[in-house]
């Protein structure tokens, strides 16, 4: 029963045998290879656009070097109090982008507010040269309460950016569970709302070690490829990485698992709340924060039930996060519900 995080999950058989038919023979090397010359035109089809796309490994790799493309070392980074690139990466983005400074902003459940961003905007707008000017927003869809921004809330937050000259960026490491939950398409869910540049996650998803960051105006990409290689992100083979990503792509796959995730979260959310269990947080993606009692969560632990106790600022009960993937079935769910 392993509901700790969608990272303990392994790899989709399809990505799995996509990486076991590209390691034979002989191809191209550093990106240049057929694979992913393919996965760059079905990334074009899937956003409807023309774009530039790169692949790298992790994360925090994409973040990283995505921001460090529009952002200097005397600009700051507006982005959501507990986002991942301010609590998470150890300072990757600081260190990529020589020293840019992340600007925390304010908003419930994981979501930066229109309100909360004004209030930034304008404290951090003024000072002269005493204070870094905010050069991009970066929004994470699915929040890391795992909760979701509306298209109207992106386009609202967008718009807001761009009139301060600011870059749109979007963390999109659980991309495809939003979209699943809203039922949009992929378009609609990133340029369209004015993300300028978006992280599309397949690594919690069902591939092994995957990402793409993806420019929605190929000129913003013209220094890309450089900044990949000199951060490390230029895989010598790099079909291996294309390789994933093409299975994942392939006959919408990547839809079909962000889908079994989130229904088994739903599955779950409903079931606490059926036992008088309250939840921290709408669950709209694949994340379940829920009120379990310390009693509750070590009966769950000798149970063999693997989750995250969680905190909350200014929250005095104790907190678990569930995370449902691609893997979870409806009987493990069963069992947890069974267990309480």
């Amino acid at each position: 029963m392993h509901f700790g995080s969608d990272n303990t999950s392994g790899a989709a058989p399809e990505v799995i045998e996509a990486l076991a038919r590209a390691a034979g023979g002989y191809s191209a090397s550093y990106g240049s290879d057929e694979i992913t010359k393919r996965v760059e035109a079905r990334l074009a089809e899937i956003f409807e656009c023309e774009l530039s796309a790169f692949l790298v490994a992790t994360g925090t790799a994409a973040n990283s070097l995505a921001l460090s493309t529009y952002v200097p070392p005397h600009r700051a980074v507006l982005c959501h109090e507990e986002s991942h690139i301010h609590v998470d990466e150890c300072g990757a983005p600081e260190f990529f982008t020589h020293g840019a400074k992340l600007v925390p902003v304010g908003g419930e459940a994981g979501r930066i507010t229109r309100a909360a961003l004004e209030e930034a905007l304008t404290f951090w707008s003024s000072g002269g040269v005493h204070r870094q000017q905010p050069a991009l927003l970066s929004l994470t869809q699915q929040s890391e309460a795992g909760t979701l921004y509306s298209l109207d809330e992106l386009r609202a937050l967008s718009a807001l950016a761009h009139e301060k000259n600011m870059a749109v960026h979007m963390d999109g490491a659980r991309f495809a569970n939003a979209l699943a939950a809203l039922g949009c398409t992929p378009a609609e869910m990133s340029w369209k709302v004015g993300v300028d540049v978006l992280c599309f996650g397949a690594t919690k998803n069902g591939a092994l070690g995957v990402e793409a960051v993806i420019f929605f105006d190929p000129e913003k990409a013209r220094d890309f490829a450089r900044l990949r290689k000199r951060g490390g992100q230029l895989f010598s083979k790099g079909r291996f990485l294309a390789a994933q990503m093409e299975a994942y792509l392939e006959g919408d796959l990547w839809l079909r698992l962000a889908r079994q995730a989130n229904e088994m979260a739903s599955l779950l959310a409903v079931g606490f709340q059926e036992r008088g269990i309250a939840l921290a947080y709408p669950a709209e993606g694949n994340e379940v924060f829920a009120f379990l009692s310390k009693e509750q969560q070590r009966a769950l632990f000798k149970a063999g039930v693997q989750f995250a106790p969680w905190d909350i600022a200014g929250e005095s009960r104790p907190l678990a996060r569930f995370v449902a993937s691609f893997s979870t079935e409806k009987a493990d769910v069963e069992a947890v519900l069974q267990l309480l």
